[in-house]
């Protein structure tokens, strides 16, 4: 298991703090906008930086005070950091050679990830040779070559067009559900993060804002900022929620407390075409809700009735309240359970 205990590292104007854990079989995604502290993170455990305080553990052992090199981390930059002048298999075998396995245990554990990553066709190629996924492919397979014990990936696809993107998320899935062990994912889209991960962290200017798996993330938001970053869109202050007769705090109306076709009177503000679903914006009790489905047959200028289920809308957290914990110790403790 991999735990990260009071883990801090200062910049001028940022600085991170986290608590955490990471059993073996598990991927977590580290999800959060740019400058979240994502990327510091990972580089605290690969040990590319050294935290001010807090330490690094894999299961008993602490790595804090170890070199990068003796960590047994893989770590799969965002760029892949591919050799331009090896072949694949010359890529993925790099890391064996220096670490000096014998010629057969080579070939034979190259071929093993050329089987997983479905790189057999491309084993005699160079990087320039090779498509983006491709690449993807073969960073992934050099960083599991020496039986990592802890896998660290950052923004893995980021660097892939969106096409691409979606066609190797459920390969890249796929691969690490395979591997034995911790694995820490970044990346600033919920997508990628709830479909790769076991696990989501939320990070906000270096702290913890909420965890859960995919489902709790999304489904139960902490407050507005993480509903809105999560990309609900009925998300409403908490002036908002008394004006529609709601407690008076913040309150999110997910896409599934809303019913088209019944209720009270809603005139459509705009209609926008996503290709299988079709986005209404209403004017509903002085406020706009958003309704996504499918062609419901209305345009701008229309009446619909909506009906809403309370029973299904969400109470939200000011975002003034605090953790008594997180104030005193200026961390927030997260421990990911299987």
């Amino acid at each position: 298991m991999l735990r990260l205990t009071g883990l801090q590292k200062t910049y001028p104007g940022f600085a991170l703090s986290v608590t955490l854990e990471v059993r073996p079989g598990q991927t977590l995604a580290l999800l959060g906008p740019s400058g979240s502290g994502k990327s510091t993170l990972l580089r605290l455990v690969a040990g590319l930086e050294v935290p001010d305080s807090g330490q690094v553990w894999l299961d008993e052992t602490e790595l804090t005070p170890l070199p990068s090199e003796a960590r047994q981390v893989g770590f799969v930059f965002q760029d892949y950091a591919l050799f331009p002048h090896l072949s694949v298999s010359e890529n993925i075998a790099f890391g064996l050679r220096e670490a000096r396995w014998d010629n057969a245990s080579i070939r034979k554990r190259v071929d093993e990830l050329l089987d997983l990553t479905h790189l057999f066709p491309h084993a005699h190629k160079r990087p320039e040779q090779l498509s983006g996924g491709e690449r993807q492919r073969v960073a992934l397979a050099r960083a599991l070559a020496h039986r990592p014990q802890v896998l660290l990936l950052d923004e893995p696809l980021g660097a892939l067009d969106l096409k691409l993107r979606q066609e190797l998320l459920l390969e890249l899935r796929a691969i690490l559900r395979q591997t034995a062990v911790p694995t820490i994912v970044v990346t600033h889209d919920q997508s990628e993060a709830f479909v790769i991960a076991h696990q989501v962290t939320l990070l906000r200017e270096g702290t913890i804002v909420q965890q859960g798996t995919p489902e709790q993330l999304f489904n139960r938001p902490k407050n507005r900022w993480v509903a809105t970053f999560l990309g609900h869109r009925n998300v409403f202050t908490t002036e908002q929620s008394r004006q529609m007769g709601l407690p008076a705090r913040p309150h999110l109306l997910p896409q599934e407390a809303l019913m088209l076709g019944e209720g009270e009177e809603a005139r459509v503000q705009e209609r926008i075409f996503k290709g299988f679903t079709v986005a209404l914006e209403l004017a509903w009790r002085g406020q706009r809700l958003y309704l996504e489905g499918p062609e419901p047959g209305l345009h701008p200028g229309d009446t619909a009735r909506i009906r809403v289920d309370w029973s299904k809308v969400v109470p939200l957290e000011e975002e003034g309240e605090k953790n008594e914990l997180r104030e005193l110790l200026g961390t927030q403790t997260t421990s990911i359970k299987p």
